[in-house]
């Protein structure tokens, strides 16, 4: 049930900010907007506000949408002809390129604008807890382990450079696989100099083959950090551009076969991960919904119609040719992009099933 209600919990908060940028965006441009859906199918219980749009929770909490006037559908795809001329004042598709782009572009752009803040948050107000450069823990067998290395002890300094983390340890020793490293330690009071061979530890095949070096120890101490408003706010942008590069990064390894696709997770593997964050806190809590803000978002800008990449591809060719395409290719469109996103949320519900075994237990009882 704790699952359940942090998947429910964080698909409505990253749902409500992505269709909010439409509607904030749409109402600014004189656009009606007849309602405002979390979740599709039959509505569960809604209110109207003072503009006359319909605000309302649906049964299947898999998304949301905002309907705005004059369109035939939530999905904007097609457009109504029975609008007199006082109504298209205020129908979508009766308004200007740069209008209808904006509107469109404003649901990523506020999933990205959400994932800053709680970065921003996160950095200045929760804190980062970063790891010092203390040993936890030394690994039986290990270079650390055959070096003397002891839980408690406090490198100050690798090859005559000090270091105030944990993740500039990991940093030079990586680097330095088979070779020495001098450490410099204070224990008990006293300073000892020790000298440790990282062990190299090669991963992947081919082209991907990496090698770094290992000691074999875990940190024992930890502190928060906190950044103030303007460092934090910096942090916050570069965080949102690594993550944006680093899914980009993955997707592009997937197409071309070289990054397996069975990481590609879909709401079941969504429910899961939410349940085990939810668990950990309010900081990892916040920091999922951050990064599946910014997926929504890449997503969303996904060239294919339906999406609202598509409807901006839509408009780049109307930009073009100074006309929009015509009725019968916009419909075409719309149905090969649901038939995509159909086929890429199966695929995703099928990685998840296969992950949790769902399969092999079926495989099991007909063997």
């Amino acid at each position: 049930m704790e699952t359940l209600l942090a998947f429910l919990f964080v698909l409505s908060v990253l749902v409500f900010v992505h269709e909010y940028g439409h509607y904030w965006v749409a109402i600014r441009n004189g656009v009606k907007v007849e309602a405002f859906s979390i979740g599709f199918g039959p509505e569960l219980f809604g209110w109207y506000d003072k503009k006359g749009t319909r605000w309302k929770i649906s049964l299947l909490p898999l998304g949301g949408y905002v309907k705005m006037f004059g369109d035939m559908n939530p999905a904007s795809a097609g457009q109504r002809d029975d609008l007199n001329e006082d109504e298209r004042q205020h129908a979508f598709h009766h308004k200007g390129l740069r209008a209808r782009a904006a509107i469109v572009f404003a649901g990523p752009a506020a999933n990205f604008l959400f994932a800053i803040i709680v970065f921003i948050v996160l950095f200045a107000a929760v804190g980062q807890q970063r790891a010092l450069p203390v040993v936890g823990e030394t690994v039986d067998g290990s270079p650390a382990a055959a070096a003397g290395l002891l839980p408690q002890d406090q490198i100050e300094a690798v090859n005559g450079q000090s270091i105030d983390w944990f993740s500039e340890l990991s940093d030079v020793i990586r680097a330095n696989a088979g070779s020495q490293v001098a450490l410099s330690i204070l224990r008990d009071g006293q300073v000892v100099d020790i000298a440790v061979t990282p062990e190299p530890v090669t991963t992947g095949e081919g082209d991907n083959q990496q090698t770094f070096g290992r000691l074999g120890v875990t940190a024992g101490a930890f502190e928060t950090q906190r950044d103030g408003i303007v460092d934090a706010t910096g942090r916050a942008f570069s965080a949102t551009y690594g993550l944006v590069a680093q899914t980009l990064s993955a997707l592009g390894e997937m197409i071309a076969g070289e990054r397996d696709s069975s990481e590609l997770g879909g709401p079941i593997r969504i429910a899961q991960m939410s349940g085990e964050v939810a668990e950990g806190g309010l900081g990892p809590l916040l920091f999922f919904m951050a990064y599946l803000s910014i997926s929504l978002g890449l997503i969303n800008l996904m060239p294919v119609p339906v999406l609202d990449g598509g409807h901006l591809v839509f408009y780049a060719i109307e930009a073009i040719r100074g006309k929009p395409l015509g009725a019968k290719a916009q419909e075409y469109g719309f149905r090969l992009g649901a038939g995509l996103v159909f086929s890429l949320i199966i695929f995703a519900t099928w990685n998840d099933l296969s992950q949790l075994g769902v399969w092999d237990f079926f495989k099991g009882l007909v063997g």
